[in-house]
C-alpha cells in the first residue's frame, strides 16, 4: 500500500451498492455508524428519478425479483418501499405449480392465510434506485461509486486500510462484502467456498401474452427445468417475467431462435397455460452456480447476500435471503454497540454467521431437493411424486404454515423484517 494519500476513517465499509449491500448499509447507518458504500459502476445520484421514469416508461427489465412480504416490510422500514411501489411493483396473490410430467399440482392463494398479496414482482434496477434514494436521506452514509477495492490490508488494531483503485486510503472497523457471487471482497478476506454448476442455465425475458397473468405465479416443472412466468404490473396484466431454468444445450438452442420460433417454444413449455407467448424482449442467459462460503466472518469482515451464498432461483429466494442476512448483521451490530463491543471484533460477526448460515444452508439443500425430485425420474417416482402434491395441495393447515413461513409472515425474523403492531403492509398499500 502507498503511504502517500492522506487516511479516510469510516466505521464501517460496504463493497457493492446493489440490493443487500445498499440495505446493509443503510440499517448501519441508522445505528450511528459512519459508513460508506463502495461500487466500481458510475451513478449520477442527482438524476435518480429521471433513470427511474425512462425505466417505467421503457421495456420491463428482464432480471426481476420476487419481494417476500418480510422483504416488503425491510423496504418500508428503511423508506425506499414507497418510491418503489410509486414506480411499478406488482403484487401477486397466487402461485399454480404443476408438474409438467404428471397430473401433481399445487395452488397458494393469499386469502388462505388472509392477506392481500403473496408478495411483489419488482425489477432489480427499481429495487436499487429506491435503496438509493433512501440512501441519500441518511447524513452518516456516503455513496462512493466508480470505486473498487485494490487491496485489504489485516485486521490490526480493531482496524483494516483499504486501498482502493483510485489510490484513496480508508480505514475501518468492518468491511461488508455485499458484492456479489463473485466477490472481490470474499477473496481478499480470504474466505473460501463450497460450489458446483447445477447443471443448468436460466433463460430470462419478458413476455407479452395472448391472455393476463390473472396476478399469479406460474410454474412448471419441465423435464429439463422448472419453467416460471411472473406476472408483471401492466393495464392489461399481459406482460410477465420467463425465468426457465434448462440445460445448457437446450438454453443455447432457445437463444438462437427467431423470436417467432422462441415464443412458440415457450407457449409449448408453459402448456399454453396464459394462451400464446405474443411477443419476447430481453432474452438473456445466466449459468447456475450454487456457492456457499465455508464461513461468513473473520476479524473485521463478513459476507451478506450473494457473496456469501447462491441458490437455485426456482423458488425466487435469492434476494430475500440477502435481505435478511442484511437485517440479522444490524441486529447483531446494533447488539453489540449496546454491550459496547467493537464491531469489527470475531466474536461479535460469528453471532451474525451463526444466525444465517444454517438457515440459508437449509435453504439451500431445500432449493437441492426440490430440483433433483423433479428431474426425469422412474414411472413408479413420478406417480408418487404427483400424489404427494395432490395430497399436499389437499391439506390446507400444513400448506397454509408453508405459506406463511415463506411469505415472511410468521417464523422468527430479524427486527427490521417484523411486522409493525400498528402499521401493516396492507395498510400501507392503500
Amino acid at each position: 500500500m502507498t503511504d502517500m494519500s492522506p487516511v479516510r476513517s469510516v466505521d464501517v465499509a460496504v463493497a457493492g451498492a446493489g440490493m443487500t449491500g445498499l440495505a446493509a448499509a443503510i440499517q448501519l447507518a441508522d445505528l450511528g455508524l459512519k459508513v460508506e458504500v463502495l461500487d466500481q459502476f458510475g451513478m449520477d445520484l442527482s438524476r435518480i428519478d429521471e433513470q427511474a421514469g425512462q425505466i417505467i416508461n421503457g421495456a420491463f427489465d428482464s432480471r426481476v425479483s420476487a419481494l417476500t412480504l418480510a422483504s416488503v416490510q425491510l423496504l418500508q422500514s428503511l423508506g425506499a418501499w414507497t418510491h418503489i411501489l410509486g414506480w411499478r411493483a406488482e403484487p401477486y396473490e397466487k402461485m399454480h405449480v404443476w408438474d409438467g410430467e404428471s397430473r401433481g399440482e399445487v395452488d397458494f392463494d393469499c386469502f388462505d392465510i388472509h392477506e392481500r398479496q403473496l408478495g411483489f414482482i419488482v425489477e432489480n434496477r427499481l429495487i436499487v434506485l429506491g435503496l438509493l434514494k433512501a440512501a441519500l436521506e441518511r447524513p452518516h452514509l456516503q455513496l462512493n461509486f466508480a470505486s473498487r477495492i485494490k487491496t485489504l490490508g489485516r485486521f490490526q488494531n480493531s482496524s483494516r486500510l483499504i486501498e482502493l483503485e483510485d489510490g484513496d486510503l480508508l480505514s475501518t472497523q468492518l468491511v461488508v462484502g455485499a458484492d456479489g457471487a463473485h466477490s472481490n471482497t470474499r477473496k481478499q478476506l480470504g474466505l473460501a467456498t463450497h460450489e458446483w454448476d447445477y447443471g443448468q442455465h436460466a433463460v430470462v425475458a419478458t413476455l407479452e401474452m395472448s391472455q393476463p397473468h390473472q396476478h399469479t405465479c406460474w410454474q412448471r416443472f419441465t423435464e429439463d427445468g422448472p419453467l416460471a412466468l411472473l406476472p408483471l404490473k401492466t393495464a392489461n396484466a399481459s406482460q410477465v417475467s420467463l425465468v426457465w431454468s434448462t440445460s445448457p444445450k437446450h438454453a443455447a438452442e432457445l437463444l438462437e431462435l427467431d423470436q417467432e420460433a422462441f415464443c412458440a417454444a415457450v407457449s409449448f413449455g408453459s402448456r399454453n397455460v396464459l394462451g400464446k407467448v405474443v411477443s419476447a424482449c430481453g432474452i438473456q442467459c445466466v449459468p447456475l452456480r450454487q456457492r456457499h462460503a465455508k464461513h461468513y466472518a473473520v476479524d473485521g469482515g463478513v459476507l451478506i447476500g450473494d457473496a456469501a451464498h447462491t441458490i437455485h432461483p426456482l423458488a425466487g429466494q435469492g434476494v430475500n435471503l440477502g435481505f435478511l442476512d442484511s437485517a440479522a448483521l444490524h441486529d447483531v451490530i446494533e447488539e453489540a454497540q449496546m454491550r459496547r463491543e467493537k464491531i469489527g471484533d470475531t466474536r461479535v460477526l460469528k453471532r451474525y454467521e451463526r444466525s444465517r448460515q444454517l438457515s440459508n444452508l437449509k435453504m439451500s439443500a431445500a432449493m437441492e431437493g426440490f430440483r433433483r425430485l423433479f428431474a426425469p425420474q422412474p414411472a413408479p417416482v413420478e406417480w408418487a411424486r404427483s400424489v404427494g402434491m395432490r395430497f399436499f395441495n389437499r391439506v390446507e393447515p400444513i400448506k397454509q404454515h408453508i405459506m406463511s413461513e415463506a411469505m415472511g409472515i410468521s417464523g422468527e425474523l430479524p427486527t427490521r423484517m417484523r411486522r409493525s403492531a400498528s402499521v401493516s403492509v396492507d395498510q400501507r398499500l392503500n
